[in-house]
């Protein structure tokens, strides 16, 4: 049950940095606002390299010593991978994704992968899901990419892949996402598919921003237990569920 005057959603585990090229806050900044807004935990998801503009390798191998929480907000360390082939590859190597927390993964424009069908598009998607290092798909309802969408969404579900609901998909990018977020979220909710739901935050006032796609989930009749993300201790089942085993007893930064 969500308090008076508390966030429905406590947790956004798909925030941008300066780092990501086309973000346009820093970690600190971005908790700051987050603790305002009441939340308690983001996720650093900058884009992975393949992404114009995108940060080097090191980047990820060095978030070991990016802080655990900051403005009493805690930190996952995070990334969002570049599908870049048809085979599911990632844009990120193994020893990079060892380092990290939590790993998100979806197709992007520019970003070299070249499939041109949902026949294609529904293999190198299922090829993350299924390579057990994808924890999260994010925005599977880009209109550039249609996918075989039950099929997608129950791979997610019996590999224990959550399905993100990407809020910024609703407004300022991925126009025309909506209907087919609409048949994802009915087909997640028949196949008990855990969802995310994220900001995509590229600025620090849009973490925790996720009206639009609440009123989505909310439309289709899924509980919130169903959302993963809805706040640290949810989060923390579901990393656990993956085999991470996170702390946060480090010492706090301001």
């Amino acid at each position: 049950m969500t308090v008076a005057g508390e966030p429905r959603i406590k947790t956004d585990l798909h925030v941008h940095t300066i780092a990501s090229g086309h973000g346009y806050s820093t970690v600190r900044e971005i908790c700051s606002e987050a603790s305002t807004r009441g939340l308690e935990m983001i996720a650093v998801a900058d884009h992975g390299p393949a992404m114009p503009g995108g940060p080097h390798m090191y980047h990820f191998t060095n978030m070991v010593v990016m802080p655990r929480v900051l403005s009493g907000v805690k930190i996952l360390r995070s990334v969002e991978c570049n599908i870049i082939d048809t085979d599911g590859n990632l844009d990120v190597p193994d020893r990079a994704l060892e380092v990290l927390d939590l790993v998100q993964a979806g197709i992007h424009p520019r970003c070299g992968y070249n499939g041109d069908s949902a026949l294609e598009n529904t293999r190198a998607v299922l090829g993350a899901i299924e390579s057990g290092k994808v924890d999260i798909l994010v925005h599977p309802g880009n209109p550039l990419y249609p996918l075989d969408y039950g099929t997608v969404v129950r791979s997610a579900a019996s590999n224990g892949v959550l399905i993100e609901i990407n809020n910024a998909s609703f407004t300022v990018v991925r126009k025309g996402s909506m209907d087919n977020c609409r048949v994802i979220a009915r087909e997640a909710k028949a196949a008990g598919a855990q969802l995310s739901v994220g900001s995509d935050a590229h600025d620090a006032l849009l973490v925790g921003v996720f009206d639009k796609a609440l009123e989505l989930i909310d439309d289709i009749g899924i509980p919130d237990e169903r959302i993963a993300n809805r706040d640290t201790a949810s989060v923390m089942e579901f990393l656990g569920s993956r085999g991470k085993d996170i702390s946060f007893s480090e010492a706090k930064y301001k």
